[in-house]
């Protein structure tokens, strides 16, 4: 039995799951020294840098809600001119519109102006036709009347008063006669 107490001894001895106590006190002095060193220069830098890190977020949240904030009232004044540019452009349609139907009211009240003129003047050339053609068939008339006048008498009747005269009457009656048919 001395021989399984031997080997369980040494079994207890090399036990993995257990370390002998030297190498716990060497693990333990070795972690204390690196927990030191990081507690002492690698924390402060890293809490440094978090700090650093939370304080560009927080200004870079700031920033974004200021730009926020900006264009929102760069949209605002955008739709402000907008509308204000759209009235402006219905003021001037209507502008337009009127200053269209007065020009057409004048261009209106000139054609018909033009129109009176035209008619106007298209009177008095039939009426100086009227009296060049009555007075040249004056003449035609009172010749034709004289020379057959002259015929019937005999005689030439070449006084250019009294052929003046004798037309002149002939051609009143006959005026007279027919304004009294009318």
């Amino acid at each position: 039995m001395d021989v399984i107490a031997q080997q369980l001894a040494q079994e207890e001895i090399q036990n993995p799951l257990l370390p002998a106590i030297p190498e716990i006190v060497i693990g333990l002095i070795a972690f204390a020294i690196v927990f030191g060193f990081l507690a002492k220069k690698l924390l402060p830098n890293i809490n440094k840098v978090l700090e650093e890190r939370r304080e560009a977020i927080e200004g870079g949240i700031e920033k974004a809600d200021a730009a926020q904030t900006e264009a929102q009232s760069v949209l605002e004044q955008y739709k402000a001119q907008l509308a204000e540019a759209r009235h402006e452009a219905a003021r001037m349609r209507q502008e337009a519109q009127e200053q269209g139907a007065v020009i057409i009211q004048e261009m209106k009240a000139e054609g018909q102006r033009q129109r009176e003129e035209i008619i106007a003047a298209g009177h008095a050339q039939i009426e100086a036709d009227r009296k060049a053609a009555a007075s040249a068939l004056r003449q035609d008339v009172g010749k034709l009347a004289t020379d057959l006048a002259g015929k019937l008498v005999g005689e030439s009747l070449e006084d250019h008063a009294r052929q003046s005269g004798t037309v002149d009457r002939f051609l009143d009656e006959l005026e007279a006669k027919a304004e009294a048919v009318r």
